[in-house]
């Protein structure tokens, strides 16, 4: 996928002087008093895209699954009356054809049918020749390769105009969030499509009010080209995800409280400063490589020790040792215990597959 920047839909909203595309409105269209009132308080806050989702997949049946057909005529009259842009999220074939008849201005793929090639293939097949830009949200799953997937069935369909949107992943870790950001992810993603748009979806992320601003300010940290949230006149009693919407004014406070940093340093001695700093940087990453490199040495010199004496791998004293102490190290040097204990599981992990690999006579 190669994707130009001058001509592209979602960088154009961001204009020449950088800023943040806003996508905003109520995660359901409940109603066409609720969407035209919402609409018109995220119009005074100068907010690009006006969201609404129509068909909504629930986990299960007999809960609110989105009000269907009418709610593209309600999105149609904002757009009429009220000059802004529209989106809603489709899931099928026919749910494009729909969206396109009614003029929607952008589509989005939703999280759980991008988990299905399937699925988003029917959706590039039905949006073959149209001129609309697209957004595709991750996987429910932390699965890039299946969000590259996604993205590119769209891209092959001719929709050059194509943005990425950030809403976090399903875990079963215990977290404070209703979906994990695994930023890494999409920063992997970032880095292999410099040109893709990116636009964080907090309210997914979050899953509450009180964290919208922190997650929003993060990926703006990040570099991340837009975000998207979801606000309802009255969240407290919205018919889907009453906890992760905010009023249209409680919308404004967090815009108002948002900072977008500089792309890049501006001044000739910071750029220098900069520089210097970074060559420490590389110095001491290699000084951390070459630890690393005769930590391996000794691992591999266990593995020979445990093959002559027949003894397994894995030692469970040894790996709750490692657990317990390393994450004390980090503390005592003004660490991140939890950084250094995720750390050493990928060290660990590798020190195991280069002893089974000694036990199994393979060096």
């Amino acid at each position: 996928m190669e994707f130009k920047e001058e001509d592209n839909f979602f960088r154009q909203l961001t204009g020449a002087n950088y800023r943040p595309i806003m996508i905003a409105g109520p995660c359901s269209a409940e109603s066409e008093e609720q969407v035209m009132q919402t609409a018109l308080a995220l119009r005074e806050q100068q907010v690009d895209i006006f969201r609404a989702g129509i068909w909504k997949p629930r986990s299960r049946p007999n809960t609110f699954e989105g009000i269907g057909l009418q709610g593209l005529q309600w999105l149609g009259r904002v757009k009429r009356e009220l000059g802004m842009r529209v989106s809603t999220e489709v899931a099928t074939a026919r749910h494009v054809e729909e969206a396109l008849k009614q003029e929607i201005d952008v589509l989005w793929i939703g999280a759980r049918t991008t988990v299905n090639p399937f699925a988003v293939q029917e959706i590039a097949d039905a949006l073959q020749g149209a001129k609309v830009p697209v957004m595709v949200k991750n996987p429910v799953n932390p699965d890039l390769a299946l969000w590259i997937g996604a993205l590119e069935r769209v891209y092959n369909a001719g929709i050059t105009d194509v943005a990425a949107i950030h809403r976090g992943f399903s875990s079963y870790e215990k977290s404070k969030y209703r979906n994990v950001p695994f930023w890494q992810i999409p920063i992997e993603l970032k880095s292999k499509f410099r040109s893709l748009p990116l636009i964080v979806d907090p309210s997914h992320i979050a899953g509450n009010r009180e964290l919208l601003l922190p997650v929003a300010q993060k990926a703006l940290d990040l570099g991340y080209d837009g975000i998207m949230l979801e606000s309802h006149p009255d969240p407290a009693n919205a018919l889907s995800d009453p906890d992760q919407q905010v009023t249209p004014a409680g919308l404004a406070a967090i815009l108002d409280k948002l900072q977008v940093r500089k792309t890049t340093y501006d001044d000739q001695e910071l750029i220098n400063r900069a520089e210097k700093l970074r060559l420490q940087i590389d110095e001491a990453d290699q000084q951390i490589l070459r630890a690393l490199a005769r930590r391996m040495e000794l691992v591999e010199q266990i593995g020979h020790y445990k093959k002559q004496n027949n003894v397994q791998v894995l030692q469970i004293s040894r790996w709750k040792e490692i657990f317990r102490s390393r994450p004390e190290w980090a503390t005592e040097l003004s660490m991140n215990p939890d950084f250094v204990a995720e750390l050493y599981r990928l060290i660990h992990t590798e020190s195991i597959r280069i002893q089974t690999r000694i036990l199994n006579g393979d060096s």
